[in-house]
């Protein structure tokens, strides 16, 4: 029976690299580490939907979508709902774009192709979601965000604040709009964050910290405290709470989630609030806009009432 398949493309070394960063740079993630085998390195990408597609050439190509096609060795093809995204790396990296029209400026609702290294071409598809759809992005700008971190395990926690900083000003918070608050422990961190949230100053709270398991059960009761404690502040006060502290059996494991094999948990708690903040004024608006609707018509239907019960007011008053 089946199990898998695998489709690979052999490419230069000098390729390697900047095939490598773009395709991380547009959301692929690598399956798992690099291999090197006899100086063959191989890099394994994976997307949340995959799928294997045989296309016929069409007797004459669309404009310059296609251009340089048949002479690809490779074709990649990508449905994406953030194809801004992919369009704007390729541009940074000075790789070739082509559209259906060379003459128009692209637009997102538009495909487009990418002529990688290695003589591989990239076509890239809008693909929305429905429509009733909400959701957030990564934009920053404007916002506040409030920082809690714990100095306890700081070899860890100024790790996840210095990679939490550094992905709230790559998505454009300034430094002004943020507030790096340090408490003893991440049992402090709750109460803390609800302090900060409690003044409605900021659109995000991010939570920082690390406990490590020991010999007796404190871990565990300090864990489920602080979890508790985080999850209600954000449900009444209303402020969304980023969850970053790290709960590990190890320092080695703790050290990976801070900056190493496991990436920056401090980085993903940074894009996770701004993403939240942003959710929340989207819902926001179309909470208000709803509301707008139903009063608008609450006064006619209202007034409807009060014109029909008249008569009735009116002869009571005779009575």
């Amino acid at each position: 029976m089946l199990k898998s398949a695998h489709i690979g493309r052999y490419v230069d070394s000098a390729d390697f690299g900047k095939l490598t960063d773009f395709l991380e740079a547009i959301g692929l993630w690598r399956k798992a580490p690099d291999k090197e085998v006899l100086g063959f390195r191989t890099a394994s990408f994976v997307a949340p939907l995959r799928a294997i597609s045989i296309t016929s050439w069409p007797a004459e190509l669309p404009g310059g979508l296609a251009k340089d096609a048949r002479n690809a060795a490779f074709l990649l093809g990508l449905e994406a709902s953030d194809p801004a995204l992919i369009y704007e790396t390729a541009r940074r990296m000075k790789l070739p774009v082509g559209l259906r029209d060379s003459e128009i400026e692209w637009s997102p609702d538009e495909p487009f192709s990418v002529s990688l290294p290695g003589k591989i071409i990239l076509s890239v598809t809008p693909k929305k979601g429905p429509e009733s759809d909400w959701s957030g992005n990564l934009d920053a700008s404007g916002k506040t965000f409030g920082i809690i971190v714990s100095r306890f395990n700081s070899f860890i926690t100024e790790r996840l604040l210095d990679s939490a900083l550094d992905g709230l000003y790559r998505t454009g918070a300034q430094k002004a709009g943020v507030k790096v608050v340090r408490v003893p422990g991440a049992f402090e961190i709750p109460s803390a964050a609800r302090a900060l949230a409690e003044t409605k100053k900021y659109d995000a709270i991010i939570c920082l910290g690390c406990l490590l398991r020991g010999d007796t059960a404190h871990y565990d009761v300090i864990v489920n405290e602080v979890t508790r404690g985080i999850g209600q502040s954000a449900q009444e006060t209303g402020i969304p709470h980023a969850f970053g502290v790290l709960t590990c059996d190890t320092l080695e494991q703790a050290i990976d989630r801070a900056g190493l094999k496991m990436g920056n948990k401090g980085f993903e708690a940074a894009l996770a609030a701004v993403e939240m903040a942003s959710l929340k004024k989207v819902v926001g608006l179309q909470s208000s806009g709803v509301r707008k609707t139903t009063v608008s018509r609450q006064p006619s239907a209202v007034s409807k009432g009060n014109r029909r019960s008249a008569p009735a007011r009116k002869s009571r008053e005779k009575q």
